[in-house]
This record gives C-alpha cells, structure tokens and sequence, in this order.
C-alpha cells in the first residue's frame, strides 16, 4: 500500500514532489493526487499517530477505498456540521444514515463503527475542537487573577486594574477589558461590550459565583444577582452560574484566564498606564494578536473559528443597549 503518512511528512518538510519521488516512495501521479486530495480534504501533517495509510486511502479516495468494502461511507462533513447544530446527536445522524442506505439496497455500518469512523476522520482534518462545544451556546466569564496598576501622572501612586474576561468556548473566540473595581456597574458593564465585540449574544452565561453573578448558590437554590438578571433578560439569554468548586463547569474561562495572563497582563508587565483608556487600547491590540494566532494542534485560530463555525449560531443583539442599574438595599431609619 502506498505510504501516504510518508508523503505527507515530506511534503510538509518542503520536499518536491519530484524528490519524494526519487524516495521511490510512490509515483509522481500517485503523489500530485495525495496532494490534490489532501489539499480538497484539508488533510496536513502532523497526523494523530494512531491514523494508519489504510485509513488515509479512505479518507482521500473514498470511491477508491468503497470498491473494496461492502458497506457505505458515511459524509463526514456533513455529519460534522450538524453535530454543530442544537440537539443534533451521533445516534440521531446514525439513524438518518441507516435510513438511507436501506432506502437504496445498501449495507450501513453499526453504530460503533460509525461513531468510530467519525472520530477518526475529524483527527485526520484536525476537526475536533467544533465537537466539543455547540456553537452560540454560551459564554463563560470570570476575572483574572492578576491586576495591572495604574499610575496617577501627578503623585506616581498606583492603583490596580482588573481584566474581565469572556470566552466561547466552542471557538475560545475571547474578549477582555480593564476596570478599576470588580463591582456590579462594571462587571454589566463588561458584559454589554462584550456582546457588542461578539456581534451577538449567546443562548447562556456562566459565570462564577462572584456576588456580582449570585447572591446564594447552594445545592438547593441559586439566586442571581437582580441587576445580572435584568442585563439577561433584555439579551434575551440565560444565566447558568458554575457550580461551588466545580472549575470545570467553566473550564474554558479559566483556560482563556491563564492565556490572558500571560499574553496580555504578562506582555504588557513593563509599560506604564496612566489611564484605564489607555490600558484599554494597548489590551485592544494584545488581544487581537492573542485571537489571531494559529492554534497549535488544530487548524485556523480563535477568530477564524468563531468567524466561520460560531458567529451565524449567535443570537441577534437588541435594537438598544443595556443600561446598567445597580439595586441596593435601603435601611430606613426612625427617629428615636
């Protein structure tokens, strides 16, 4: 069989096709046609180790590899966009799939087998990150752990800026902003931007249990802040708090916390601010440049994720913004 891993890895070390050639690893036909399918595919090196040139030659050339076997392929692609849709699951499209090929005299694969084959495809095409999370789902926020200070021009006394954070965890898609206190004004007020950065809303938030989110949550019953209700009722979304020491109920914030810590609060550790604007402009640029780099394991980045899996899934914003308004508690007082 043709070592299709072999070809792959040379090409992506710069080789030639007819260098690869002269490895006398396969023809020159045979390798323009890998390339030509991996390229349709979106198929590139590295490869997950368990993927053998067996399951390659199906992905690449699947009437190749179904006059071999007796059962249909399933499309992958297709299946993969939608699982990104609402109360899509495996055995719902497994079902639909079994359907057809019945419809037309064909053998389908069981169930496993189909699950299987699916997984194995998405780690060749470097397609799972959409799996994990439904697109538009929600948003997890937090704060950063770590402040930046802000100096005042006149004395040189500093004051600490807090960064908010916000994060998608389907596409880690994530928006950041400094404010000078942790408190509900700025915590709705991070949010409104947000949205506005986002260009939509999504179907939940899930913050911690800061008092700016909840005022109780206990196993029994969650009471949220009014005012975060308020903010969520007019986005028409719903406030979903994590759980009292659960982070992975949130696990994609807490991720896009340390990342924002180290390419953001890190990177601009040396500069001095002397505005929460000014901070803001230089976290503007930081972010970009977080957003935009390629990730590591996986095709595309933060913002071409959200830009070509995520965005159409976001609920539409309202025709006006939020106006933040804090509710306190009154004590009346009576003279003696």
């Amino acid at each position: 069989m043709t070592d299709y891993r072999k070809i792959l890895m040379l090409r992506s070390k710069g080789c030639t096709q007819r260098g690869i050639a002269l490895t006398k690893v396969a023809s020159r036909p045979t390798i323009s046609a890998v390339y030509k399918a991996a390229d349709q595919q979106g198929i590139s090196w590295p490869l997950d180790s368990s993927i053998t040139n067996a399951e390659l030659e199906t992905i690449l050339f699947p009437r190749k590899s179904m006059t071999k076997v007796f059962y249909v392929e399933p499309d992958y692609p297709y299946i993969h966009r939608e699982l990104a849709k609402s109360g899509v699951t495996m055995t719902l499209l497994w079902e639909e799939y079994c359907r057809q090929c019945y419809e037309t005299g064909k053998t389908p694969y069981m169930s496993t087998q189909f699950a299987e084959k699916y997984r194995k495809w998405a780690r060749v095409t470097k397609a799972t990150m959409r799996i994990q999370h439904k697109p538009g789902d929600a948003m997890q926020v937090d704060w950063a752990g770590d402040t930046l200070p802000v100096y005042d021009p006149v004395t040189g006394s500093t004051s600490p800026a807090y960064l908010f954070i916000a994060t998608l965890p389907c596409s880690y898609y994530t928006y950041a902003e400094a404010c000078d206190d942790m408190k509900t004004e700025n915590w709705l007020n991070c949010h409104i931007h947000a949205f506005k950065f986002y260009g939509g809303v999504p179907r939940l938030l899930i913050p911690d249990n800061c008092k700016t989110a909840t005022t109780s949550n206990t196993k029994y019953e969650t009471i949220l802040n009014h005012s975060y209700q308020e903010l969520a009722e007019h986005y028409g979304t719903a406030i979903v708090p994590a759980r009292v020491r659960r982070p992975k109920d949130k696990s994609s914030a807490e991720a896009s916390v340390r990342f924002a810590e180290t390419w953001i609060l890190a990177a601009l550790r040396s500069r001095k601010f002397f505005s929460l604007h000014e901070m803001n402009e230089a976290i503007a640029e930081k972010l970009k440049e977080m957003n935009d780099r390629p990730f590591k394991q996986m095709a595309g980045s933060r913002y071409s994720a959200y830009m070509e899996e995520e965005k159409q899934y976001m609920l539409p914003l309202p025709p006006t913004d939020f106006e933040a308004a804090v509710w306190s508690v009154a004590k009346v007082l009576f003279p003696s």
